[in-house]
């Protein structure tokens, strides 16, 4: 067992048994490797082909939705103005209906205070004044014009107010069955 060249055949007979072990282990390693490569190749293929039309694809959508954002954004404008002018319109037109109320309202009163004047059955002392002398404006006396006036003012006052009230209830129940 002294013999060098016995431990040197031994150790390269273990060698070569070693490493035909690890290429025997090895090999399936290795065709998986080739494997992995090819398909590799084949993806970076297929991504060379098919990448640059999904970016552009992806651009335009961009771009479309982009278009679309600034239409939605007029179209929202453009409702938000004609909102704008209708409101306008119902205020305009809410006053105009109480402007009309309001002018129904006083010649209503005008007619019916000329109604009530042309028929109510005048006083004694109001006849005796129409048929009765007429005198100058000088000769008359400050204490027959003043009664004259009261009397006139109290006469207006009680038909004013009589009316005043009846046009309000009027006005009320009417301008309350309007809708808007």
């Amino acid at each position: 067992m002294t013999e060098p060249l016995f431990w040197l055949a031994l150790s390269l007979f273990l060698v070569a048994v070693s490493l035909t072990a690890v290429i025997v282990v090895a090999l399936p390693a290795l065709q998986a490797i080739a494997r992995a490569a090819r398909s590799v190749e084949k993806l970076a293929d297929t991504l060379s082909r098919e990448f640059p039309p999904t970016l552009e694809s992806i651009r335009l959508t961009g771009l479309e939705i982009t278009e679309l954002t600034e239409d939605v954004s007029e179209g929202v404008q453009s409702a938000s103005q004609v909102v704008k002018q209708v409101d306008q319109g119902l205020d305009s037109a809410k006053q105009q209906a109480k402007k009309l109320q309001s002018t129904t309202g006083s010649i209503f009163t005008g007619i019916r205070v000329a109604w009530k004047t042309f028929n109510r059955k005048t006083s004694p002392s109001e006849s005796q004044r129409r048929s009765g002398h007429r005198l100058s404006g000088n000769s008359r006396n400050s204490h027959q014009l003043r009664e004259r006036n009261i009397q006139r003012l109290d006469l207006y006052s009680e038909v004013n107010f009589e009316l005043e009230d009846e046009d309000l209830e009027e006005n009320n129940n009417s301008f309350n069955q309007v809708d808007y």
